[in-house]
C-alpha cells in the first residue's frame, strides 16, 4: 500500500496524523539532514501501522516535504 506523507521537521511534538485514507501527517523532532527526518517519519510510520521498521519504505520524495512510503504486509 502506498501512503502520501507531509512531513513537518523540527516540530515540538512528534506524531502521525491521518487526513484520509491514504493521506498523513507526521510531525518531527529531528532536522531536515542527513536523512534524519526521513528515518524518524519512517519510525513513527512504523509504530502508528504496528510493524517493523523494514516493511516501511520511503519511495519518492528524498528531498522534499511531501513524500511517499510504502507500507507492507498491513494484514
Amino acid at each position: 500500500m502506498l501512503v502520501k506523507v507531509k512531513v513537518y521537521p523540527c516540530s515540538k511534538e512528534e506524531g502521525v496524523t491521518k487526513l484520509a485514507e491514504d493521506k498523513y501527517e507526521i510531525m518531527v523532532n529531528e532536522k531536515p539532514e542527513m536523512n534524519m527526518a526521513n528515518d524518524r517519519a519512517r519510525q513513527l510510520l512504523a509504530v502508528y501501522f504496528g510493524l517493523l521498521e523494514s516493511k516501511v519504505k520511503l519511495v519518492h520524495g528524498g528531498h522534499q516535504q511531501n513524500k511517499i512510503f510504502e507500507i507492507a504486509d498491513l494484514n
